[in-house]
């Protein structure tokens, strides 16, 4: 199989988008010996933290992949700050991207503009993310549209490090899921579901209660008119309300709708629906959750396997650009 890397940051909670379009997934399709799984701590600081939050929320993260199905006996699943060789290729990435290409990042225009600390960091981020990428000689890299232009990124990296120095990396191919790929905010249908507070009644979190879940997908705002239809450019409310009902049950939105001709029992069928996907998760979350300890090791024991990897990757480009040998 086509070794796979993914990652997360442990920034706010996870919420049913991360679990419909990435970890159920992961869970289901992309578990097997080749399979990395990274919690990027080392990404959340491009904006100050709270570090109490940020050690709870890294742990909670990877109760969570745990929960969803990873078996950490057949995927690598570990946090980005504890194989050291991420940062020092990242140096190497940042030597190869030029301030253009960095500048031209969409996500870092739009977080500059809106902020009132911008760090150096929040700038050379996409180098840190192709280096996460490539150290596992990675084939596919699932990613979200919004993710689309730092793979490309990453890809160019790649392609001239090779061209400079010799065939060092793998150039990654993206994967775009086409199912709940995007699922869209309950309260503002044109927008992404976001781990941001700024919208809370619009954001399912998968550890919501179920009575919390009902009654956010109850309030969901709908479209004009009272035909039930999947149209994402006329109809976004209705259309996400089936687009997420698809993906819990693996029924084509366009076949749902025509089993609905009001709002109210599609809201109904849906609040249900995704309860009772999320329920066995949050079960497990919660036994996961009892046993910090055993998370941690199963933490420690990922990074091990990583870094078997990442320092043979890491030692062919430190070889490749002319560094002299570490001595042994």
């Amino acid at each position: 199989m086509a070794r796979v890397f993914s990652g997360i940051q442990p920034t706010g909670d996870l919420h049913l988008g991360n679990y419909l379009g990435a970890l159920r997934r992961f869970a289901a399709e992309e578990q097997s010996p080749d399979a990395v799984f990274c919690i990027v701590d080392l990404h959340a600081l491009t904006v100050p933290q709270d570090p109490a939050a940020l050690r709870a929320r890294t742990l909670q993260t990877a109760n969570l992949y745990l929960a969803s199905g990873l078996d950490p006996d057949v995927c690598t699943l570990f946090v980005q700050s504890h194989v050291p060789e991420h940062t020092e290729l990242a140096w190497l990435m940042e030597c190869t991207a030029s301030v253009g290409e960095l500048r031209r990042m969409t996500q870092f225009k739009e977080k500059s503009a809106s902020a009132e600390f911008v760090s150096g960091g929040l700038f050379t981020y996409p180098a840190l993310m192709a280096a996460d990428i490539l150290l596992y000689d990675t084939e596919r890299v699932p990613v979200g549209d919004d993710q689309r232009q730092h793979l490309e990124l990453a890809r160019d990296l790649a392609i001239r490090f090779n061209g400079r120095y010799g065939d060092t990396f793998v150039v990654p191919e993206a994967a775009i899921p086409t199912v709940a790929a995007r699922v869209m905010d309950l309260q503002n249908p044109t927008a992404k579901m976001s781990k941001s507070v700024d919208s809370p009644q619009g954001t399912v979190l998968m550890l919501d209660d179920p009575d919390t879940i009902a009654r956010k997908i109850r309030r969901a705002v709908t479209d004009t008119g009272t035909d039930v239809r999947y149209d994402p450019d006329t109809k976004p409310g209705v259309s996400n309300l089936l687009a997420i009902l698809s993906a819990v049950t693996g029924t084509p939105p366009g076949e749902l709708a025509g089993r609905y001709q009001q709002y109210g029992p599609l809201k109904a069928d849906t609040a249900d629906a995704v309860v009772e996907v999320l329920r066995p998760v949050q079960a497990r979350y919660r036994e996961l959750e009892a046993d910090p300890d055993a998370t941690l090791a199963v933490l420690e024991k990922g990074a091990a396997r990583a870094r078997e990897t990442a320092s043979v990757t890491l030692a062919r480009a430190h070889g490749a650009v002319g560094l002299l040998p570490r001595s042994r």
